[in-house]
């Protein structure tokens, strides 16, 4: 690990990388690697647990090609050097700002998204010029194989390279130092990833997760919105870091709430076999998310199948914030529904626990809109929509507090692997002697008249 740190870092010494040709042609050659072996991909994904093509598109490969498109429309934009305006007390001289790229820089991934939370972080850091060592999850064994295939027998490993591994691995490599590291997963693991780049003063962009609330209010137009959310909920069986955790549905709405889940469920028609969702990624997950089911407030669902790592589309309901299933963050396909009749309550629970990645709020109303954007932290998320903000490659896609450190998508995932030197360029030319010793009460005025 530490040879291959050294041989980047050389590799990126020689100023390789910062052409913004280089990077539009390795970015452009990334494109067609994809493109050309879509098949395989989907194989893989389909071998670690039963995604089907549609989805694979839709939700991992879909998500990187938007990535490379809206980097490949705006990469010479964004490395321009952007003049700034200079003050009385420097002038005459020229100011700007110049983005340069970080440097040497490690991405690990999750094994929810093996390809779109793997590779969307590369686009930025190859797009800011950087070289990229990309740790893919262990647990998505056939999709990371493919992956480090592909890259390492089309890029050279000084400037682009994947390394697979469990633990051990992992640990090996946060132990060199990185110009900037990139994780996806869980808090646990990313105060891990924290603590490790701490001992190098390595700038971390962490992508972690929580317990995402959704709210419907009375106004709610259920025919289009509980759609919306239950799709977002068990798309790839709720193992999405930004998936709906929990709903918070007003009272009096209540009943026909349910009674549209209900009726959306049995259309959905969720099954392995109609390639519309997909197994638990391994049996100790699939543990973990069936002991939060209480039978007892089951409405829908809560079957499941530890050995085949399948677990029933379940609907919870009577949830108070006392159930097990209200502790911790779900992340598969089990939905709590809580009941309210005071707005100011709900935002209220929310606020004293850690910033969620995400928030849903259905309703027409401006004012409850702006209520709620307004009065509760959180990382990114939709109104009258559900997960769709990751979908927008134009839109910084990151956490807050405990789900997450920095963003990125579009010009933001440039930026996370950039850094952004302020210059001043001065004339040569004789100065006012008012900054130099003597210092007098002359200058002072003179000094107070310039910022008055």
């Amino acid at each position: 690990m530490e040879e291959l740190v050294k041989l980047q870092l050389n590799y990126f010494n020689s100023n390789a990388t910062k052409p913004v040709g280089f990077r539009i042609t390795q970015l452009k050659k990334l494109e067609s690697l994809i493109k050309s072996n879509e098949e395989l991909l989907n194989e893989a994904l389909r071998k670690d647990y039963g995604k089907g093509k549609f989805e694979t598109f839709l939700t991992e490969l879909y998500v990187v090609y938007d990535e490379i498109k809206v980097a490949l429309q705006n990469l010479e934009e964004w490395t321009k050097i952007k003049p700034i305006e200079t003050n009385l007390l420097n002038a005459p001289a020229k100011s700007y700002i110049m983005p340069e790229p970080l440097g040497v820089s490690l991405v690990i991934g999750p094994w929810n998204y093996p390809y779109q939370l793997t590779l969307g972080p590369v686009v930025g850091a190859l797009a800011a010029g950087c070289t990229v060592i990309l740790k893919p999850s262990e647990l998505t064994v056939h999709s990371s194989s493919l992956i480090t295939k592909l890259i390492n027998e089309n890029f050279d490993s000084q400037y682009f390279t994947a390394v697979e591994g469990a633990i051990p691995e992992t640990t090996a490599l946060l132990e060199q130092k990185f110009d900037v590291i990139f994780f996806t997963g869980s808090v646990s693991v990313g105060k891990i990833v924290y603590q490790a780049a701490a001992k190098h003063l390595t700038p971390v962009i962490l992508e972690l997760g929580g317990k995402s609330p959704t709210i419907f209010m009375q106004d709610s137009n259920l025919d289009i919105t509980v759609k919306r959310m239950l799709w977002a909920k068990f798309l790839n069986s709720g193992q999405t870091c930004i998936a709906p955790d929990y709903v918070y549905v007003h009272k009096s709405i209540e009943e026909k709430f349910l009674q549209k889940v209900s009726e959306e469920m049995q259309a959905m028609d969720y099954k392995l076999e109609n390639d519309n969702y997909v197994r638990i990624i391994n049996e100790r997950n699939t543990s973990r998310v069936t002991s939060l089911i209480d039978k007892q407030k089951v409405y829908i669902g809560g079957n499941y199948n530890i050995a085949e790592r399948f677990i029933e589309p379940t609907i919870l309901t009577n949830v108070t914030w006392n159930d097990k299933v209200m502790q911790e963050e779900i992340f598969g396909p089990v939905l709590p529904i809580l009941t309210f009749d005071n707005l100011d309550d709900v935002i209220a629970e929310i606020k004293q626990r850690p910033k969620p990645l995400a928030l849903y709020l259905f309703t027409q109303d401006e004012n409850i809109k702006q209520k709620v954007m307004s009065e509760v932290s959180f990382g990114g998320g939709c109104i009258n929509e559900a997960v769709m903000h990751i979908a927008n490659g134009e839109l910084p896609f990151g956490g807050v507090g405990e789900s997450g450190i920095g963003n990125y998508h579009g010009e933001a995932g440039f930026r996370a692997f950039s850094h952004y030197k302020s210059i001043l360029d001065k004339e040569v030319t004789p100065d006012p002697d008012v900054k130099y010793s003597p210092y007098t009460d002359e200058k002072l005025e003179m000094l107070k008249s310039v910022v008055a």
